[in-house]
Protein backbone atom coordinates (compact mmCIF):
# COMPACT_ATOMS: atom_id res chain seq x y z
CA UNK A 1 0.00 0.00 0.00
CA UNK A 2 2.65 2.51 0.74
CA UNK A 3 4.36 2.25 -2.33
CA UNK A 4 1.20 3.58 -4.43
CA UNK A 5 1.06 6.85 -2.47
CA UNK A 6 5.03 7.12 -3.21
CA UNK A 7 4.17 8.96 -6.39
CA UNK A 8 1.43 10.88 -5.13
CA UNK A 9 3.65 12.15 -2.70
CA UNK A 10 6.57 12.83 -5.00
CA UNK A 11 4.42 14.75 -7.10
CA UNK A 12 3.06 16.84 -4.76
CA UNK A 13 6.08 17.60 -3.20
CA UNK A 14 7.57 18.78 -6.31
CA UNK A 15 3.89 20.83 -6.95
CA UNK A 16 5.12 22.60 -3.62
CA UNK A 17 8.92 23.11 -4.63
CA UNK A 18 7.63 24.81 -7.40
CA UNK A 19 4.66 27.01 -5.63
CA UNK A 20 7.00 28.35 -3.28
CA UNK A 21 8.81 30.58 -5.12
CA UNK A 22 5.66 31.83 -6.62
CA UNK A 23 4.39 32.56 -3.13
CA UNK A 24 7.47 34.18 -1.84
CA UNK A 25 7.17 36.74 -5.05
CA UNK A 26 3.11 37.25 -4.03
CA UNK A 27 3.76 37.96 -0.30
CA UNK A 28 7.53 40.57 -1.60
CA UNK A 29 5.42 43.23 -3.50
CA UNK A 30 6.36 45.37 -6.46
CA UNK A 31 6.85 48.77 -6.46
CA UNK A 32 3.82 49.54 -7.82
CA UNK A 33 2.39 48.00 -4.97
CA UNK A 34 4.20 50.10 -1.97
CA UNK A 35 2.43 52.55 0.16
CA UNK A 36 3.48 56.15 -0.53
CA UNK A 37 6.06 56.44 2.14
CA UNK A 38 7.11 53.26 1.94
CA UNK A 39 7.82 54.36 -1.80
CA UNK A 40 8.92 58.13 -0.21
CA UNK A 41 11.61 55.97 1.97
CA UNK A 42 12.94 53.30 -0.38
CA UNK A 43 13.40 55.37 -3.26
CA UNK A 44 16.75 55.34 -4.12
CA UNK A 45 15.93 51.68 -4.89
CA UNK A 46 13.02 52.67 -7.14
CA UNK A 47 14.79 51.10 -10.78
CA UNK A 48 15.78 48.02 -9.05
CA UNK A 49 13.22 47.46 -6.87
CA UNK A 50 11.08 44.71 -9.06
CA UNK A 51 14.25 42.92 -9.92
CA UNK A 52 15.50 42.32 -6.59
CA UNK A 53 14.99 38.56 -5.31
CA UNK A 54 11.47 38.58 -2.86
CA UNK A 55 13.64 38.40 0.06
CA UNK A 56 15.22 41.05 -0.05
CA UNK A 57 12.64 43.18 -0.74
CA UNK A 58 10.95 40.97 2.21
CA UNK A 59 14.20 42.69 4.85
CA UNK A 60 14.29 45.83 2.65
CA UNK A 61 10.92 46.67 3.51
CA UNK A 62 11.27 45.37 7.45
CA UNK A 63 14.19 47.69 7.80
CA UNK A 64 11.61 50.86 6.36
CA UNK A 65 9.12 49.53 9.22
CA UNK A 66 12.18 49.59 11.66
CA UNK A 67 13.32 53.35 10.88
CA UNK A 68 9.86 54.20 11.03
CA UNK A 69 9.73 53.14 15.05
CA UNK A 70 13.19 54.57 15.90
CA UNK A 71 13.60 58.08 17.78
CA UNK A 72 15.83 60.85 16.02
CA UNK A 73 18.74 59.83 18.55
CA UNK A 74 17.96 55.79 17.26
CA UNK A 75 17.88 57.28 13.76
CA UNK A 76 21.27 59.28 14.30
CA UNK A 77 22.86 56.05 16.08
CA UNK A 78 21.71 53.68 13.28
CA UNK A 79 22.85 56.37 10.34
CA UNK A 80 26.39 56.28 12.45
CA UNK A 81 26.49 52.54 12.19
CA UNK A 82 26.13 52.55 8.45
CA UNK A 83 28.61 54.93 7.76
CA UNK A 84 31.44 53.03 10.06
CA UNK A 85 30.20 49.17 8.07
CA UNK A 86 30.38 51.66 4.74
CA UNK A 87 33.74 52.29 5.78
CA UNK A 88 35.04 49.13 6.51
CA UNK A 89 36.84 46.82 3.80
CA UNK A 90 35.17 43.23 2.58
CA UNK A 91 37.61 41.70 5.44
CA UNK A 92 36.50 43.64 7.82
CA UNK A 93 32.96 43.20 7.72
CA UNK A 94 33.11 39.39 7.26
CA UNK A 95 35.47 39.63 10.69
CA UNK A 96 32.56 41.38 12.02
CA UNK A 97 30.15 38.70 10.68
CA UNK A 98 32.04 35.94 12.49
CA UNK A 99 32.16 38.21 15.68
CA UNK A 100 28.59 38.80 15.71
CA UNK A 101 28.04 35.05 14.81
CA UNK A 102 30.42 33.91 17.82
CA UNK A 103 28.85 36.02 20.61
CA UNK A 104 25.27 34.67 19.36
CA UNK A 105 26.60 31.46 20.48
CA UNK A 106 27.84 32.24 24.02
CA UNK A 107 25.98 31.45 26.88
CA UNK A 108 23.80 34.02 28.84
CA UNK A 109 26.08 33.96 31.60
CA UNK A 110 29.05 34.61 28.79
CA UNK A 111 27.11 37.42 26.96
CA UNK A 112 26.68 39.57 30.20
CA UNK A 113 30.34 38.79 31.04
CA UNK A 114 30.96 40.04 27.79
CA UNK A 115 28.92 42.78 28.42
CA UNK A 116 30.68 43.85 32.02
CA UNK A 117 34.02 43.27 30.34
CA UNK A 118 32.93 45.97 27.80
CA UNK A 119 31.75 48.34 30.24
CA UNK A 120 34.78 48.59 32.27
CA UNK A 121 36.51 48.62 28.90
CA UNK A 122 35.04 51.62 28.39
CA UNK A 123 35.35 53.84 31.76
CA UNK A 124 39.21 53.28 31.03
CA UNK A 125 41.45 56.05 29.94
CA UNK A 126 41.71 56.07 25.87
CA UNK A 127 45.57 55.62 26.26
CA UNK A 128 45.11 52.49 28.19
CA UNK A 129 42.12 51.53 25.99
CA UNK A 130 44.25 52.01 23.10
CA UNK A 131 47.06 49.86 24.66
CA UNK A 132 45.03 46.95 25.07
CA UNK A 133 43.11 47.44 21.79
CA UNK A 134 46.66 47.20 19.99
CA UNK A 135 47.81 44.08 22.27
CA UNK A 136 44.18 42.34 21.70
CA UNK A 137 45.05 43.05 17.77
CA UNK A 138 48.50 41.22 18.19
CA UNK A 139 46.89 38.04 19.62
CA UNK A 140 45.48 35.10 17.49
CA UNK A 141 42.09 33.50 18.23
CA UNK A 142 43.36 30.57 20.39
CA UNK A 143 45.02 33.49 22.38
CA UNK A 144 42.42 35.79 22.78
CA UNK A 145 39.98 32.99 23.83
CA UNK A 146 42.02 31.80 26.74
CA UNK A 147 42.22 35.69 27.65
CA UNK A 148 38.53 35.58 27.57
CA UNK A 149 38.13 32.08 29.92
CA UNK A 150 40.51 33.92 32.46
CA UNK A 151 38.47 36.27 32.71
CA UNK A 152 35.45 34.49 32.91
CA UNK A 153 36.80 32.26 35.15
CA UNK A 154 38.00 35.49 37.76
CA UNK A 155 34.60 36.76 37.25
CA UNK A 156 32.92 33.53 38.49
CA UNK A 157 35.33 33.33 41.23
CA UNK A 158 34.24 36.54 42.18
CA UNK A 159 30.68 36.59 41.90
CA UNK A 160 31.03 33.35 44.21
CA UNK A 161 32.95 35.50 47.00
CA UNK A 162 30.27 37.96 47.14
CA UNK A 163 27.69 35.40 47.69
CA UNK A 164 29.45 33.98 50.62
CA UNK A 165 29.56 37.87 52.22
Amino acid sequence: MKTEHRPTRRLLLCALACLLPAVANAAAPDWSQLGAEQQHMLAPLREQWDSLPAERRLRLLKGAERWQEMDPEQRARARHRLAKWQAMTPEQRSRARRNLDRYRSLSPEEKRHFRQVLERLRALPPQRRAELRERWREMDDGQRARVMQRALKRQRARERGRRQD
